[in-house]
């Protein structure tokens, strides 16, 4: 298995959840947010196109390239749907997103959300070659795959472009074992294949960190660290796994991980206990498992925000108080109610957890409409 010698940590700076959603206005905060990093020891950030409205790759511009010299920072950026029809298409949205970093190569570039239906239009449009003549021109040094999908998808992948050199999984202890995401069995494969693993959505989209107060009180007995800390360490305690990114929010977020990421130390039996138990909750508390991603929302026709919808139907059936009343009213304001959603299905092909989009938001309408 290769080892990136260059990567230092296990902790990664991923750019999805920038306060001020990436804009001028959260810049400040954003460079204290890098400096805590970088000081503390770490250098490997995440970004994408698609982040933030485009405001992602420039906010890692601002705010990290233009203040800090090259060798003090790696990058990881990716090759999304959205932004290519054609081979031809793809070298020059390439060279437009290393403008939009400031860099003249990447560091890891990665095929992104790898799909069954995603990989055959990246396999037409010769995308996984134009990568690896990227690399071979010096503008990209490790080429990789982030990936939503079954394990025997990956292992088609693994298996038709062997110089893929590392897989990003979604990976924590509530999807682990779940019948949907496989995160075991998706791992499974990346060690079978011998790639080096770097996992996304490591508190599930804030749903490891917002615990119900039953769970909360699990971790609550072992008098130690924050919700966050725990799901964390439990994803980079596995063997093979070189990365974790979270996507931090404010100072606050990254002085708590860097604490506990910088003399790291796995799960322990009194932890993973406590995991167990916690996934024994979940599984009977029927939450939404959604992790806020908003690839559904750009394509939604009825203009509904489904995270945030279902973020509310969340908070009724954990707390059932008046907060997640007002909260739908706040989030349906100018946009689309749930039982706005015309079933057109568009969302359900775009989402990486594999939800019953359109059923959900009729228990949705259900509950806050009637």
């Amino acid at each position: 298995m290769q080892c990136f010698e260059e990567v230092k940590g296990k902790f990664g700076f991923g750019l999805m959840r920038l306060p001020a959603d990436g804009a001028p206005a959260g810049y400040d905060e954003i460079k204290a947010m890098t400096d805590v990093f970088i000081e503390n020891g770490f250098n490997y950030f995440d970004t994408a196109h698609g982040y933030l409205g485009g405001n992602s790759e420039i906010a890692f511009r601002e705010c990290v390239a233009k203040r800090y010299p090259r060798e003090k920072f790696l990058i990881a950026d990716k090759l999304t749907n959205d932004y290519f029809a054609s081979e031809e298409e793809i070298r020059p949205f390439f060279m437009s997103q290393l403008a939009a970093c400031g860099v003249d190569y990447f560091d890891f570039y990665l095929m992104h959300a790898q799909t069954s239906t995603y990989y055959a239009k990246y396999k037409k449009c010769r995308a996984y070659e134009t990568a690896f003549a990227l690399k071979a021109e010096g503008k990209i040094r490790h080429v990789g795959l982030s990936f939503h999908d079954s394990p025997d998808v990956l292992d088609t992948i693994l298996t038709e472009y062997p110089a893929l050199e590392f897989v990003q999984i979604q990976f924590n202890y509530i999807d682990y074992d779940d019948a949907g995401i496989r995160g075991r069995e998706c791992y499974e494969v990346c060690r079978k294949h011998g790639k080096p693993i770097i996992v996304m959505e490591p508190v599930k989209g804030g749903t490891l960190v917002n615990l119900p107060s039953d769970a909360q009180a699990v971790l609550n007995e072992l008098h130690g660290g924050s919700a966050a800390s725990y799901a964390i360490r439990f994803a980079a305690g596995f063997d093979g796994i070189f990365m974790v990114l979270s996507g931090v929010s404010n100072c606050t977020q990254m002085n708590e991980n860097v604490a506990f990421m910088k003399d790291f130390q796995p799960l322990n039996g009194k932890e993973m206990n406590a995991i167990g138990k916690i996934n024994g909750i979940f599984r009977k508390a029927d939450l939404i498992a959604c992790t806020a991603c908003r690839y559904c929302v750009d394509g939604c026709p009825a203009k509904i925000s489904i995270p945030d919808l279902f973020s509310d139907m969340n908070a009724k059936k954990q707390f059932n108080d008046w907060n997640s009343n007002w909260y739908y009213d706040v989030h349906t304001m100018g946009r689309g109610k749930a039982s706005d959603c015309i079933a057109c299905g568009k969302c359900e092909k775009t989402c990486p957890q594999h939800l019953p989009i359109r059923k959900l938001l009729k228990d949705v309408a259900a509950k806050f409409e009637a």
